[in-house]
């Protein structure tokens, strides 16, 4: 049933990252499938507690449905950026380890009519909200953002160089047609849909900003240095640059920046030990299984002693 739903990247090196220890409290922020929640709670072995946040209700219907109650694991409907809230609602604090996998799950991207992929018929919704309550959707977004604003959302968010060209061709085609659709999307950019890598960029930066995800990361960074115990372990999975860059440098110097700060004797200040130098990435043989984990990189740290 996971399958169907999501396959993890990474599933052993990310749960071996949280350090499990018996009887521990553990948050997975991005509950989606189950898969790493469910590795922690094997690991558990019916002790300790595992609270599993998402913001997509369907994530949670669907675990409920196909997997039912599990001893231990308690499921919240909600922003991972509002993790001390919940924690503290829950009286969890402090936790024992953080975990975060930001790619998108198999279903949003294989629900064609929540608008978030490009592959389908093109008369799908222009949507891309992972929380449906939500109000705004990414057709509000490209057709009431000015010129400036688009550019700016697609250079920041797409890394595309042509994001000027790009959001003057949407404005001009949403001065006589109102874009709804994703076909209405596609056309509106001008380019060729078999040019799958600019695509997933444009509609990337796009996601991006429906779901402010920038903004929610930044949030959940800050959060874990409160919410973790001393020694706990922070786990992120990241999928593009931009978030990579701002867990790396979150982890280095204790602010998404990456300003470093030393003490008189030149030793970097920072509430985070960073255990990845480098990050760990998916093995040939689990690219071949599972291709979506092919940009998957891992970062590991813990925090560090306040005294």
């Amino acid at each position: 049933m996971e399958e169907a739903y999501h396959i993890p990247a990474l599933l052993t090196e990310t749960v071996d990252g949280l350090d499990i220890r018996q009887g521990g409290r553990y948050v997975d922020c991005t509950f989606g499938g189950g898969g790493h929640s469910n590795e922690i709670l094997r690991r558990l072995g019916g002790t300790g507690m595992l609270f599993g946040l998402d913001q997509d209700e369907d994530a949670i219907r669907n675990y409920e449905k196909t997997q039912g109650e599990k001893a231990g694991l308690t499921l919240i409907e909600g922003n991972f950026r509002y993790l001390k809230n919940f924690m503290r609602y829950e009286n969890a604090l402090p936790i024992d380890g953080i975990v975060a996998d930001l790619g998108v799950s198999f279903h949003d991207f294989d629900t064609m009519e929540r608008g978030f992929s490009f592959r389908g018929e093109g008369n799908e919704r222009l949507d891309m909200r992972m929380n449906q309550r939500s109000s705004l959707t990414a057709a509000d977004i490209v057709n009431e953002r000015d010129e400036e604003e688009l550019s700016n959302l697609f250079y920041l968010y797409g890394e595309l160089k042509e994001s000027r060209q790009l959001a003057r061709r949407i404005v001009k085609w949403r001065n006589t047609n109102r874009i709804e659709t994703v076909g209405d999307f596609i056309a509106a950019t001008g380019i060729d849909k078999a040019d799958k890598k600019r695509m997933s960029r444009v509609f990337q930066a796009l996601r991006i900003e429906v779901n402010d995800e920038m903004g929610a990361l930044k949030d959940l960074l800050e959060q874990s240095v409160e919410c973790l115990r001393e020694g706990g372990r922070l786990v992120i999975l990241t999928y593009h640059s931009l978030e990579d860059r701002m867990v790396k440098n979150f982890m280095k110097s204790g602010n998404v920046e990456g300003k470093v700060e030393k003490d008189m004797f030149g030793n970097v200040i920072s509430p985070m030990n960073m255990l990845t130098k480098k990050p760990i990435e998916a093995s040939e043989e689990e690219v071949a299984r599972n291709p979506r984990s092919r940009s998957a990189k891992l970062r590991i740290a813990e925090l560090r002693s306040k005294r």
